[in-house]
Formats: structure tokens, C-alpha cells, sequence
């Protein structure tokens, strides 16, 4: 299934061609300070990245109806965890309009159509749309997944989704501090649609997150929304193109999703042509 969803993302970007990425050095460990402590300081020795992670955007994906409608909801939420959230008529617009959008991409009319078979979603696009939104917006799911949050100010939580950190990034809100690997994960590639890293955001630190890169935001939501429905264990692999992962969901009370985000467990190398 993994496989249909990434085969039917048209308005996935290719690697090198519609984005650019500079990968730089491997970031430093973090030591984050005690909870009750209020300075924590975040080290220039971290730091192994001079440069922006984002060298070059097309712009001109963000004119798609997922996108557009996606990055319209990036900006009606409060970042702190601490901070009551109010929304408006127009954000509650905003989210239906995005729902919207998604139900008609094709990459979701893949997985709604699976989790119908499993009789896991209902079958009309008006109930199915009220699942995604108990699932997502009335949750703090979709703000902690793909916006990003802060606790006391000074560590980034959540924060998944590639657009939001080019954007960040852009208007100078984000310090990338460079790759982060372990000794059992496969080699950061520019290339690749899957990578770990470190950044600063608002103050706060992201010790270390993984994103898809270059993905529209119809793949996400599909792979996620089908992980979070079809699978009780927060560890599930899929495989598609050249990549395992393993997508980790997080869920809250059985009808919300906590946390979502991919781990590239394994990347097979892409035959040589003649």
C-alpha cells in the first residue's frame, strides 16, 4: 500500500532538480538543562552547518491546491505548549478547505479506498472528512506533527514536515545545525527523500527530528492517517521505491494521533545504468 501512495505522489519533488540541500557536517549531541532550570543555552559547538540546509525551492509547487491549502494553516497556531489555542472562523475554513483538498488527491483516494476495504474508514467522502478532522485539527496532532511546538520555550517538539522548515528557515527563524546518524542508520544523502537532523527554532533546540523531504502534503497525510488506522503498534514498516522505514505513530487515546514521523531504516542503493 506503501507503494501505491508513493507512486501516485505527481507532486512529489525531485531531489536535485526542484529542491536543493546542502547537508554540511554531523551535529553535535545536545545536553538539554533540567526542566526547572530556564537557561538553556544551546552551544555554537553543536553547530556543523555554516550555511542554510535549503539552497534552492521551486516555488511555484507551493500554487498547488495541497500545498497552497497546506501552508495556509501554518500560521494559526501558537507555538507553545502552554499557550490556549482559539480558533477562528477563518482558521475553522482553512482546515475544512485543506480536508478538502486532500480527500480529492489521488494519493488519498488510494488509502481511503484500502481502509474502506478494511472497514476502517466510512465510505462517503463527507464521514470520511470527519474522521480526518477528529483524527487531525481537533487534535493537537496536526499542529505537533507538521507546525512544530516549543515546551517552556527552549525544546522544539514535533516539527516533521519539510515545508514548514524551508519556510521557517526562509523568513530566518531556523538555524540548521547539521545531519544526525547513529551508528545503525544508513548515510545522509541530499538526494534522499528521507533525512535526520538538528535545529534551533524560536530559541528552542531539536536535538534531532526526521522529515520527508520533497513530498506533497497528500503522501503524508495519506501514509500517516492509513498507519494511525490500520495498525495498533506505534512502530510500523512499510516499504516503497528504494526506502524501509519504519513510521513511528504515537496514539492518544486510540482516537487522536500524538506524534507521527518517518525513520529511514534502510536505503537500497538504485541500480547503475548504462
Amino acid at each position: 500500500m506503501a507503494q501505491a501512495l508513493w507512486d501516485s505522489d505527481t507532486n512529489r519533488l525531485q531531489p536535485g532538480k526542484d529542491y536543493r540541500i546542502s547537508l554540511q557536517g554531523k551535529a553535535g549531541k545536545v545536553a538539554l538543562n533540567d526542566d526547572n532550570n530556564d537557561n538553556n543555552d544551546i552551544s555554537d559547538d553543536n553547530d556543523a552547518a555554516g550555511f542554510p540546509l535549503f539552497t534552492f525551492v521551486d516555488e511555484s509547487i507551493f500554487q498547488k491546491e495541497t500545498f497552497k491549502a497546506f501552508i495556509s494553516l501554518l500560521d494559526n497556531y501558537v507555538s507553545d505548549t502552554g499557550e490556549p489555542e482559539i480558533v477562528t472562523p477563518e482558521e475553522e475554513a482553512e482546515n475544512h478547505k485543506f480536508l478538502d483538498s486532500i480527500i480529492r488527491s489521488a494519493t488519498m483516494k488510494i488509502a481511503h479506498k484500502h481502509l474502506v476495504e478494511k472497514n476502517l474508514s466510512p465510505e462517503s467522502d463527507t464521514e470520511f472528512k470527519k474522521q480526518l478532522y477528529r483524527i487531525w485539527p481537533d487534535s493537537s496532532g496536526f499542529e505537533h506533527v507538521f507546525v512544530g511546538e516549543t515546551r517552556r520555550g527552549r525544546t522544539v517538539i514535533g516539527f516533521h514536515n519539510w515545508i514548514q522548515l524551508y519556510l521557517q528557515e526562509k523568513l530566518g527563524h531556523i538555524d540548521y545545525k547539521g545531519y544526525s546518524v547513529d551508528a545503525n542508520s544508513p548515510q545522509p544523502d541530499e538526494n534522499k527523500h528521507i533525512m535526520a537532523l538538528q535545529f534551533s527554532w524560536k530559541n528552542g533546540i531539536k536535538p534531532k527530528g526526521s522529515i520527508f523531504m520533497g513530498v506533497s502534503p497528500e503522501f503524508e497525510f495519506a501514509l500517516y492517517t492509513l498507519c494511525f488506522l490500520s495498525s495498533p503498534n506505534e512502530h510500523v514498516k512499510v516499504q516503497f521505491s528504494l526506502y524501509d522505514v519504519e513510521i513511528v505513530c504515537h496514539h492518544y487515546n486510540q482516537k487522536h494521533i500524538g506524534t507521527t514521523y518517518p525513520m529511514l531504516v534502510r536505503y537500497q542503493t538504485p541500480p547503475l545504468t548504462e
